[in-house]
């Protein structure tokens, strides 16, 4: 699931977090989200296949414009590819995003001197395979709701509970369910410090 907040990051894609750079980038967060919008239009316009379901996600949220993982990735659909361009070289959000608005920049560039299928092909390696599954949160999986104060015990008897229906002897139960059960006991009693 391709979310806007927070991040979303490729699994094909290593993250650069000991060596981000400052960036020469002049441009503030919205002007930096201006222009990669910008650029997607005009990449689209330029290729005759438009861009959609584009998402920009990061970490910044109402409350936070300056979040400490300043990685960015854009997602969108171009010619029927599912496309991911992240960058998390620099230390600030609007540098990301202004390198993303360059590195589509350069793929109108290779539009106009190219062809059509040199830009398919520089994209094969943006390609974005899904993004890695969320598991649930132990809450959901121990079904305990958000209004239940969590203890040991209450964590202990949800878990007993619900190892009847999930343990793989149990009909309907299986060992992917079970391991997600250990998983969220886990979880749970760490959250809790226990």
């Amino acid at each position: 699931m391709i979310t806007a907040y927070p991040l979303t990051w490729p699994a094909t894609m290593p993250r650069r977090k000991a060596t981000r750079e400052k960036g020469a980038f002049k441009t503030s967060l919205a002007g930096a989200l201006t222009n990669v919008r910008n650029s997607l239009h005009l990449f689209g316009r330029d290729s005759g296949k438009t861009t959609g379901n584009l998402v920009i996600s990061s970490n910044v949220s109402l409350g936070e414009t300056k979040p400490s993982d300043p990685g960015v990735a854009v997602w969108f659909v171009w010619d029927g590819m599912q496309v991911c361009i992240p960058v998390d070289r620099y230390l600030t959000v609007e540098a990301n995003l202004q390198a993303i608005h360059h590195i589509i920049e350069a793929r109108r560039v290779e539009m106009r001197h190219g062809t059509l299928a040199l830009v398919r092909a520089s994209f094969t390696g943006f390609v974005a395979l899904p993004a890695p599954a969320t598991p649930p949160h132990w809450r959901e999986v121990l079904g305990i709701g958000p209004g239940v104060v969590e203890t040991k015990a209450i964590i202990e008897d949800q878990f007993k509970r619900m190892l009847k229906k999930n343990h793989p002897d149990m009909p309907g139960g299986s060992h992917d369910a079970m391991a997600e059960l250990n998983q969220a006991r886990e979880d749970a009693l760490r959250e809790i410090g226990q």
